[in-house]
């Protein structure tokens, strides 16, 4: 059996990431689906789910859900970037809340790694619902790089 290529690295990296965040607790708590996670880049969707409303008169989510789902999508993306070694944590996210996500809609997240230094990632993203041509919300953040096993 011969080495394993880049390639091949690069998509088992892919799927550990993707298996690797169907397993976070909050993730599963909230419902999240990695849907993409390669390459820096990454899909996160979260489900309307009546649990996490916010504001019980309009039925909007809460603003901590969309956080977390940005999050996570954000540390995906982290994870499946080529030059991450390992694995990644939050150092710091800053998100802009643009408008409401449609009660009852799906939201989705999208980040992808835009800098790499040795020991940071700089990721954007942004959520949005059905109308994705107005994001619910933002995000810019710095991520930790943790050296693989």
């Amino acid at each position: 059996m011969s080495d394993p290529t880049d390639a091949d690295r690069l998509a088992q990296r892919n799927a550990n990431t993707l298996a690797f965040m169907r397993e976070l607790p909050h993730a599963k708590a909230l419902g999240m689906e990695v849907t993409e996670a390669a390459d820096g880049r990454a899909v996160t969707q979260m489900d309307y789910d009546p649990r996490f409303i916010g504001d019980p008169e309009t039925g909007v989510i809460h603003g901590g859900a969309v956080s977390a789902l940005m999050d996570t999508c954000c540390g995906a993306a982290v994870m499946s970037h080529p030059d991450n070694p390992g694995t990644t944590a939050t150092l710091d996210l800053r998100i802009d809340y643009m408008r409401p996500a449609k009660p009852g809609d799906r939201i989705t997240a999208t980040a992808t790694v835009y800098n790499m230094t040795r020991t940071v990632a700089f990721v954007r993203a942004f959520a949005t619902d059905k109308d994705t041509a107005r994001p619910v919300a933002t995000a810019t953040g710095a991520f930790t790089i943790q050296g693989g096993t």
